[in-house]
């Protein structure tokens, strides 16, 4: 029978029999005994030793009446183990009998790192979880923030996640083994950090107690020995608040580091997703959606590379704002060398000087130039009507509003890209000899006139005529580079005095500049027949359709 003892270990109570306890104080001494020579936080890592053992036996110990036993504080031992500094401490204990057991494999826990943190240490406890610099993680969480991401997932694992206070935390939080030599090493890390930021700051307190004294002596001397007066508390107050000014410069410098890294992330991300998008667009023949810039058609330089240029232009600068913002939040980021900024610096040069060349090539691609068809005669005998009507192809592109519209649209013919347009003027004038007929002329630019006149050209045209109606097409098709440039057909129709004209509805958008004794708009010569006079259009039936309203009018009146 043997005889319980308990004991206070590590801030617990533990039941434990006489010759565990004989065990592990025989033990804890050895481990003292080796730190008598250097006393240097001896005390601190004996209690972080005690914390770690007190951590395992509570591992073990799953009911507060279950009694320790010499097998548990050996397993716990061979645990924590025993450096090779305390192999001759004591008899009894041998190298291999507490030496460390590699398959007791120690894991990574999950920590907030309180010595390294910009806010609660989550993003550098990951850090050392995942083995990545905690500069990585924190633009990680700025990027899903920017994507999206809510920051209360932040929040919610600094309440969660605890802070590695402890030596034995700590070293769980790196991945290393929390044995009795690492725990020495850690603490002494730690006193030996602490000594040398002490020793620095004692340096830097003495060279400035050594300037002022310098200035104090200097001021004593110009001012023949006065007396050296003692603060006032307005100076005290002015200090104070020299001190919250300095403090409030930091944090806005951190603020303005955090927002350099978010438009830099948001600005670059925005440039790649677009590019892309273009392309999803193009894809899914969403096209008409897009307004290129005509510095994507008139320029020698390709599409691709064009837009690759304009990207590294945009680019370079907000990825140099970035690295700006890393510097200004940690220490630890290091400036590009001096390759990197030069290499960068020239990329960046030239895509600006060929960015420059493509537009002054693509500005001067606008040349105006006019194109006429041959002259269509039109055979009207006497008293014909000649009528003009509107159609549009469906197939092709409908069209919601039947009317004329500079905007441009890109269709497929036959597997060929062209641009398809309703920007189309309907001229009537007098011929000026008796001639009935029309001509087409199309109108577009170049980068000079014959490059313009081919342009013009290459517009394509139809119409069709049925007896005396002329069916005209209310759209024209023209090459797929022409997509950004003020294109349009005008029909001019020329009809010699006496002939009668009939204008159908679907005119209305069409017609420009008609001259008529009725002062109508174009919109208003529609479904009237007119006659040629000497000089502009004269209504045929504007009268009867008058007497018409008029005894409506009177109709209604009764």
């Amino acid at each position: 029978m043997n005889k319980t003892i308990n004991i206070n270990l590590g801030g617990f109570f533990f039941h434990m029999d006489e010759t565990a306890y004989l065990k592990l104080k025989r033990y804890l001494d050895a481990v003292s005994k080796s730190l008598s020579e250097d006393p240097q936080g001896k005390n601190e890592i004996i209690a972080d030793i005690e914390a770690r053992i007190s951590e395992l036996l509570s591992e073990k110990i799953t009911d507060e009446r279950q009694v320790v036993n010499e097998s548990d504080i050996e397993d716990i031992i061979a645990i924590m183990g025993q450096p090779e500094d305390y192999a001759d401490a004591e008899e009894g204990y041998s190298q291999s009998s507490y030496s460390y057991k590699r398959n007791n494999v120690n894991r990574k826990k999950l920590f907030r790192d309180g010595e390294d943190k910009f806010l609660g240490g989550v993003c550098s406890g990951i850090g050392y979880y995942l083995n990545l610099d905690v500069i990585w993680v924190r633009i990680a969480f700025i990027l899903l923030t920017a994507s999206g991401f809510t920051p209360l997932i932040y929040i919610v694992l600094w309440i969660l996640l605890p802070e590695a206070t402890t030596t034995a935390e700590k070293l769980q939080m790196e991945g290393e083994p929390v044995n009795i030599d690492n725990i020495e090493k850690k603490i002494r890390e730690e006193f030996t950090n602490a000594s040398e930021k002490i020793k620095n700051g004692a340096n830097e307190i003495s060279d400035k107690v050594k300037d002022a004294a310098n200035n104090v002596s200097e001021k004593v001397g110009n001012s023949f020995k006065k007396k050296k007066k003692k603060n006032s508390g307005l100076e005290d107050i002015l200090l104070i608040i020299g001190r919250v000014f300095t403090v409030l410069f930091k944090i806005i410098g951190k603020i303005i580091g955090v927002l350099l890294i978010f438009i830099s992330s948001v600005t670059v991300l925005a440039l790649i997703i677009g590019m892309f998008s273009v392309g999803g667009f193009e894809a899914f023949g969403l096209e008409e959606q897009l307004n290129y810039p005509p510095i994507f058609f008139d320029t020698i330089i390709p599409e691709w590379l064009l837009s690759i240029l304009i990207l590294l232009l945009v680019a370079i600068p907000f990825v140099g704002l970035f690295v700006l913002g890393l510097r200004i939040l940690s220490n630890n980021v290091k400036q590009l060398n001096k390759t990197v900024s030069l290499s960068l610096l020239g990329v960046w040069i030239i895509a600006l000087l060929i960015v420059v060349f493509s537009f002054i090539d693509a500005n001067a691609a606008f040349t105006k130039a006019e194109v006429f068809t041959k002259k269509t005669s039109l055979e009207l005998q006497e008293k014909d009507t000649l009528k003009l009507k509107m159609v549009n192809n469906d197939d092709l592109h409908f069209l919601y509003n039947f009317r004329r519209s500079s905007k441009k649209y890109d269709v497929d013919i036959d597997g060929i890209e062209k641009t398809y347009t309703n920007n189309i003027r309907v001229k009537i004038e007098k011929s000026k000899n008796d001639e009935n007929y029309f001509l087409v002329k199309k109108q577009s630019y170049g980068k000079n006139r014959f490059k313009a006149e081919e342009n013009a050209e290459s517009i394509s045209y139809q119409y069709n005529i049925e007896n005396n109606t002329i069916l005209l097409d209310a759209y024209f098709l023209s090459d797929f580079k022409t997509l950004h440039k003020d294109e349009k057909v005008t029909i001019l129709f020329f009809l010699a005095e006496e002939n009668t004209i009939y204008l159908d509805d679907s005119m209305a958008s069409f017609l420009y500049g008609v001259r008529n004794d009725q002062n109508f708009y174009n919109s208003e010569l529609t479904d009237h027949y007119f006659i040629m006079g000497r000089n502009e259009l004269l209504c045929a039936d504007c009268e009867e359709q008058e007497e018409e309203n008029n005894n409506d009018d009177d109709e209604t009146n009764l």
